[in-house]
């Protein structure tokens, strides 16, 4: 089998590549992602790679002409691609998770894929009003209709309806769904630390202090989980078998407050109400200081505890881990900082420095009897003024690192996204190498500068550049032209570091790479600049989101499969998601789909819904499965 997997890099998408490759039925994958991983690394080097944008940045037309491409050949495809981030941007949310399943779908068709294996969630559920009074295990025939003030479980329940049609208007393709539990895995540490807590909270303490209690919202009696290695052995079964309709996968166990306790603090918990429980994470959120917002836990207080036994039955599939197992490796993950080889994983500090072929390691990590000489400053080179000079350019580079980062997250629904994504990670490794050359120089670092190098750079945040609560063109702009200049100075201590190796006892090779780099960072740049300049100061045209049609306005998947040529008709879906634009019918599930509309009614006080405002980016990397 030729099997297509969608969203390749990120939590559940890598455990997939893994389980994949273990499966002798299958004898080749492509792996489809905005972000390229290290493709010479596990699992991600016995694959072939496309680059699509789904939705957050394309149009209709063409996602689905590059979609299609990919799918050519294909038996099946995994689609798995998922934006849980940046919560302020709803519509963006909504284009890449329900809009781009219908894509992916519509391609899958379109190509003569026989088989549709989709990530749904148990977020998908309706909520269960005896959830947390009996723990009465329910199976797939549960309602999908959502929890409505969670962006995630509306969304999961919109694309189940997308699914549902699909099935109804392609019964050609064998459509199945797996609904899990919380996924798990080391590798995945660092990235829902990011999506859910922020990289900034200290949780790595937990090794060693952890706080007197765990608090816990009251009436929360039971979570479920899954080890990300035992869901993909259960895609794979689904892809394998030809699998269709709905799968719960989750572990037999189910995690009380005691266990929770038990497994992350010292076996003490204290319930809190669960509206002031909301009501900081709500502040937290607002504030930045935590990435999660208050969906998650109206979520986790209502939906099923899901019965896993028609996956057992009809898939040959059993968990290998509990999901105690599951949270132990998480929390494990966590406390070190763990990471993968891709961009959405990767770890919350860089463990090494894998700039390229000859910038792989330090100077400390070549053999005692190599060649080279070891890291050791000559007398004819002043360590003081190599100090200072090395010790400014770390300064620059902690400010531009920040900044990389933050100006790939203002483009995220854009074109040039991923190219930033990936060029800021590349930053970010610089910097990681350079630091440790100061260190094996046995050099000071002078951390005072770079906590003011990093202070400035978030100072330098608080411009308007002519919007307060909105991204401005402007911004993307600016911010590509101290970027680029940025990049061509950095070029100035490789270049140094170059002609001063030998007398350091570096290698040289590596910086004459490292100064090949910086040229072709600038030219990313440049490529950046490009764009924001075409588009910065034309009221006629969009910086962000997708532009279709001479008015630039952005079209969803729905209106686009009404107006683009390129789309085959036979392959229309008949969906029950709108563009944007069009007026929604007030019916129940046209509420739940859209929290905090004029549409929405409270039920009871307990019903705070989110109000999903136009508000700035955050400033890290939005964490995602895509």
């Amino acid at each position: 089998m030729r099997v297509a997997v969608v969203g390749a890099t990120g939590n559940t998408g890598t455990a997939v590549l893994k389980a994949l490759a273990d499966a002798p039925e299958v004898s080749s994958v492509i792996g489809i992602a905005r972000r390229m991983p290290d493709a010479e690394a596990e699992p991600y080097a016995g694959c072939e790679w496309a680059t699509i944008d789904i939705a957050a940045g394309s149009s209709a037309g063409e996602a689905s002409r590059a979609l299609e491409a990919a799918f050519a050949g294909a038996d099946a495809v995994i689609h798995l691609a998922w934006l849980i981030q940046p919560n302020s941007e709803r519509n963006l949310l909504r284009r890449v998770n329900v809009d781009g399943t219908e894509r992916v779908a519509r391609a899958a068709a379109a190509a003569g894929v026989r088989q549709l294996v989709v990530a749904s969630s148990v977020g998908a559920y309706a909520p269960d009003p005896d959830r947390n009074l009996t723990l009465e295990r329910r199976d797939e025939s549960w309602p999908v209709a959502g929890v409505r003030t969670s962006h995630y479980s509306v969304d999961k329940a919109a694309q189940e309806r997308v699914l549902d049609d699909f099935a109804a208007a392609h019964p050609e393709v064998t459509v199945a769904r797996l609904r899990p539990a919380l996924v798990f895995q080391e590798d995945a540490a660092s990235a829902i630390q990011r999506s859910f807590l922020g990289a900034w909270m200290p949780v790595q303490l937990l090794d060693s202090a952890k706080p007197p209690a765990l608090p816990l919202p009251r009436g929360l009696h039971g979570v479920q989980a899954v080890h990300a290695d035992d869901l993909a052995r259960a895609y794979v079964a689904a892809v394998v078998q030809g699998a269709s309709g709905a799968f719960n996968i989750c572990a037999d166990d189910v995690l009380s407050p005691q266990d929770l306790a038990d497994i992350i603090d010292h076996g003490r918990y204290v319930e809190l109400p669960p509206r002031l429980v909301r009501a900081l994470l709500f502040g937290g959120h607002k504030t930045g200081l935590i990435a999660a917002d208050p969906g998650w836990i109206d979520m986790a207080m209502a939906v099923p505890i899901m019965d896993n036994t028609r996956a057992k039955a009809q898939l040959d599939w059993q968990p290998h881990y509990s999901a105690a197992d599951a949270l132990r490796s998480l929390l494990r993950g966590i406390i070190e900082g763990q990471g993968g080889e891709s961009i959405p994983l990767r770890p919350l500090s860089p463990k090494h420095t894998d700039l390229g072929n000859s910038a792989k390691t330090g100077p400390q990590d070549r053999p005692a009897d190599a060649d080279q000489p070891s890291a050791q400053i000559s007398d004819r080179i002043s360590e003081q003024l190599l100090g200072l000079y090395l010790s400014d350019h770390l300064s620059g580079a902690t400010a531009g690192a920040d900044r990389a980062e933050r100006l790939a997250a203002s483009a995220i629904d854009t074109p040039v996204y991923a190219r930033l994504s990936e060029t800021a990670e590349e930053i970010r490794l610089e910097r990681a190498f350079l630091q440790q050359i100061i260190d094996d120089l046995g050099l000071p670092r002078r951390g005072y500068r770079q906590a003011v190098a990093w202070a400035g750079e978030h100072l330098g945040r608080l411009k308007g550049n002519g919007r307060v609560l909105a991204r401005s063109p402007l911004t993307l702009l600016l911010e590509a032209e101290l970027m680029r200049s940025a990049v061509i100075g950095k070029l100035g201590v490789w270049q140094t570091l170059g002609e001063l190796a030998e007398e350091l006892g570096l290698d040289p090779e590596i910086f004459a790479e490292l100064g090949a780099r910086a040229q072709q960072q600038a030219a990313v740049f440049g490529e950046v600049h490009e764009y924001a300049r075409e588009r910065a100061f034309r009221e006629d045209r969009r910086t962000f989101g997708p532009e279709h049609g001479a008015d630039g306005a952005a079209h969803s998947a729905a209106a686009a499969r009404d107006t683009d040529p390129d789309l085959n008709p036979a392959a229309t879906v008949p969906t029950t998601q709108r563009s944007d634009t069009q007026q929604p019918h007030t019916t129940p599930d046209d509420i739940a789909e859209r929290p905090g509309t004029s549409q929405a009614t409270h039920q009871s006080q307990e019903d705070l819904v989110d109000e999903w405002g136009e508000e700035s980016f955050p400033a890290s990397d939005p964490p995602a499965h895509y």
